[in-house]
């Protein structure tokens, strides 16, 4: 059996579609589809439910998948540990990334990653965080890039970044003032106005509440999203103010559509870390990944000029403390 059919199989597991599976591999849909059928009938056996929706993988399907996945895992070792007796990095490196990572320092990893290892085909996409944990667990994922990481159980993290969190208001709020944005402003400044938060089921908004409680200061919470780009724009029309990381509203504040006031009686930050499976080996494609995350993004090149040329956008303490 080809190797190749069996990358399909589990990039269509892993994707949970074959339509994506496709476009991963750069393939049609339809030889996607017929590799899988010529596959079952070789087994002589279902491995996709295709009936239902989304699939589900059958009980035959579940043990040929998590064999498969292993044979690839092994494989894939083997071919690192070839490469790296030349110093030669390829392969593919998947990262899954909570919405608010914060795209503009994100670019410069990835276009910078690129640069040094272009052969390596690196992917990356933006998701809920509990889909990030699900994916690293499932071996769906190399790495993880999320807030507030869970250390223990399956995953072990590594501290990466503690974004500063500032108060973020459109530029008419009446916050803003000469000086402000540089010397802050007080969070009992913001008593009781109107709020654009995070979902509860965030960590994130949980750290808010309690360190708002802690100071003794309430807001009128009038609209609530489960990412930064949804809370961004509710703010950029006036519906309330909202206090965010800092990093993750550099776009905004360089275009003028928001202002970003620092909280000069208190320090609160969020820290983002790196996650991975407990006991997994990485790639070595995926070990340089990670250890250029170490780099400050500062330090990096804009992603808007590299090699002399203008580029677009890549594809894509207590945390919160007194």
């Amino acid at each position: 059996m080809p190797l190749r059919t069996v990358e399909l199989f589990c990039d269509v597991v892993a994707l949970r579609s074959f339509s994506k599976a496709a476009i991963e591999r750069e393939v049609t849909q339809s030889s996607v589809s017929q590799s899988i059928a010529a596959l079952e009938k070789r087994l002589g056996v279902q491995l996709i439910d295709r009936s239902k929706r989304p699939f589900e993988l059958t009980p035959a399907g579940v043990v040929y998948h998590e064999g498969c996945r292993s044979l690839l895992d092994e494989f894939h070792k083997l071919e690192d540990h070839v490469r790296a007796i030349v110093n030669k990095v390829v392969g593919r490196v998947r990262i899954a990334a909570i919405y608010s990572v914060g795209l503009s320092e994100m670019d410069r990893y990835l276009q910078r990653y690129r640069d040094l290892f272009s052969e390596v085909d690196l992917r990356i996409d933006y998701l809920h965080p509990d889909e990030v944990y699900r994916r690293v667990s499932a071996d769906e994922a190399d790495l993880g890039l999320v807030s507030f990481p869970k250390e223990g159980g399956e995953f072990t993290a590594q501290e990466w970044q503690r974004q500063p969190l500032v108060l973020v208001v459109p530029p008419d709020h009446k916050l803003v003032d000469d000086g402000r944005e540089q010397s802050g402003v007080a969070i009992q400044s913001i008593e009781g106005e109107d709020f654009v938060g995070f979902t509860e089921d965030l960590k994130i908004r949980r750290e808010i509440d309690r360190s708002l409680r802690a100071e003794k200061v309430s807001v009128n919470v009038v609209h609530k999203f489960d990412n930064i780009e949804n809370i961004k724009r509710a703010v950029e029309i006036g519906s309330g103010v909202s206090i965010l990381p800092e990093p993750t509203v550099q776009r905004e504040v360089e275009a003028g559509s928001l202002i970003a006031l620092p909280l000069k009686d208190v320090t609160w930050f969020r820290p983002l870390g790196v996650i991975q499976k407990r006991h997994k080996t990485l790639s070595t494609a995926a070990i340089k990944f990670k250890e250029l995350l170490k780099a400050p993004p500062e330090m990096l090149p804009p992603v808007e000029r590299v090699h002399g040329q203008k580029l677009g956008r890549s594809r894509t303490a207590h945390a919160v403390t007194t």
